[in-house]
């Protein structure tokens, strides 16, 4: 198993955590249903839609380059 971070919206994030918390299991265990259910079983790849919650941007990288490596430190800038 690998570790991934995703960043969401204060609104999205509560949507989740309440889910989760009806369902008796962790938000990371409802995340993987949620995408082995829309990526195995009528997903993206056989109906042509997409995940409408996942987003992709850029930032500004700054001497903290790859921030996606230096995370920590770019927040503690902050």
């Amino acid at each position: 198993m690998r570790r991934t971070q995703v960043q969401l919206e204060d609104d999205l994030y509560e949507l989740v955590r309440q889910e989760a918390f009806q369902q008796g299991v962790s938000i990371s265990e409802l995340v993987r249903r949620i995408l082995k259910r829309h990526l195995r079983g009528g997903g993206a790849a056989e109906t042509g839609r997409t995940l409408g919650f996942v987003g992709m941007a850029t930032s500004r990288q700054g001497r903290l380059e790859p921030v996606s490596e230096r995370h920590d430190e770019a927040l503690w800038e902050d």
